[in-house]
């Protein structure tokens, strides 16, 4: 069998959670990982010298909105995606198909593919398995997703059986599209809503297909689902995934939901989440949450996690960037995006290290315990 472009080495098991390696053509990554989202090729307001320094081995970009604008044709021009937003590290890009089918209304699903308008200027389009490849192949991804129906959160098994059909009868068709196979890999994603039943139909239809798929992906969690339903499924469904290749848990960037997809067998994650909240004035910490906005903040001059070692937190006080977020200044939103990645991308490092020391059940019930029990010396202060 021909080597895959993307390749999987399991360095150590413990219990079901993973410590590997995926190479890819841009280079290694050390799982489990979280990727920081750039939709648009840009991870918002970070530097690439910034994603660098907190230690980002992989970011994505987005078939819909890079194909709407600049366009993947503009970006080929360049050299790829790489080349146009000055990133040597590994891509994985998105189908588009969570983009399309966001749309509601201005969407029309046909087993060709989806009709929809453009949310930019409201121009008819049209995207197909064919076609987020071919944007895909002109972006030059090292990891190019199949292109899938995403369906709501809380779909029935009616509306899913046909549903995950339609998706393997799109992966096949993105198989044979696929114009790079030497230089990007191929990631299936993984459908059947809440159902444990659904997602094993899914999943033994795309292994049909392993040959040509680099891994894996559990797709339509993190949509709308019950915690305890997305938690029911990574538990029956992640230990059934291939073993010899990455398994990649879509859409999922809160720290409790990370290391219980950790403790089940995931290796990669990714989210909008973290940087979508740092922008808003909210900040993760040892200790929980804590939206630095608030008032009671005004004054205080410790740094954002007195535990974080990262630029922010060795370099800037709760009262400065709380002064600039409510001023509107730019820096104010790009520090606390630093931090949130950062304490990410350093959660899932720390799992890693957990893993290869035998002692991963420990640390997660050790952050749980500090996460959950909030921010104890902030929560004083707000009551006096």
């Amino acid at each position: 069998m021909k080597k895959l472009p993307v390749t999987y080495e399991l360095i150590k098991k413990n219990g079901n959670a993973r410590a590997g390696i995926i190479t890819t053509p841009h280079g290694k990554i050390e799982t489990p990982v979280f990727m920081p989202v750039g939709t648009q090729g840009s991870v918002k307001g970070m530097t690439k010298e910034e994603l660098l320094e907190l230690g980002t081995q992989i970011i994505l970009g987005n078939t819909y909105h890079l194909h709407l604008r600049p366009s993947d044709e503009l970006i080929k021009k360049f050299g790829g995606l790489h080349e146009f937003s000055n990133w040597d590290r590994p891509i994985l890009t998105d189908s588009g198909g969570f983009q399309v089918f966001s749309l509601g209304h201005l969407r029309k699903i046909t087993e060709e593919g989806v009709g929809f308008s453009s949310h930019i200027d409201g121009s008819k389009r049209f995207l197909s398995p064919e076609k987020s490849i071919e944007i895909q192949n002109n972006l030059g991804s090292d990891i190019v997703m199949l292109f899938d129906e995403c369906p709501p959160g809380a779909s029935s098994r009616e509306y899913l059986i046909p549903s995950i059909e339609r998706t393997t009868r799109w992966a096949k068709r993105c198989v044979e599209a696929h114009k790079k196979p030497d230089e990007q890999g191929l990631f299936a994603i993984v459908q059947g809503g809440i159902y444990e039943d659904l997602r094993e139909k899914s999943l033994k239809e795309l292994k049909e297909l392993d040959e040509f798929i680099s891994g894996y992906a559990l797709g339509g969690l993190a949509v709308g689902e019950a915690k305890e339903d997305m938690y029911r499924i990574l538990k029956n469904v992640t230990p059934i995934l291939p073993d010899e290749k990455p398994r990649y848990l879509m859409g999922v960037g809160e720290p409790l939901d990370m290391l219980e997809a950790v403790e089940h067998g995931i290796d990669m994650m990714d989210c909008v989440h973290p940087t979508r909240i740092a922008r808003h004035g909210t900040v993760f910490t040892k200790y929980g949450r804590l939206v630095v906005k608030n008032s009671i903040y005004a004054e205080d001059d410790r740094p954002l996690d007195e535990d974080c070692d990262c630029y922010v937190c060795r370099n800037y006080k709760r009262g400065y960037i709380r002064h600039l977020l409510k001023a509107g200044e730019i820096l104010g939103q790009r520090l606390t995006t630093y931090h949130n990645l950062y304490f990410l991308v350093n959660l899932m490092k720390k799992a890693r290290q957990a893993i290869l020391e035998d002692r991963y059940l420990e640390f997660k019930e050790e952050f749980i315990k500090n996460y959950t029990m909030g921010n104890k010396s902030s929560w004083i202060q707000e009551k006096k």
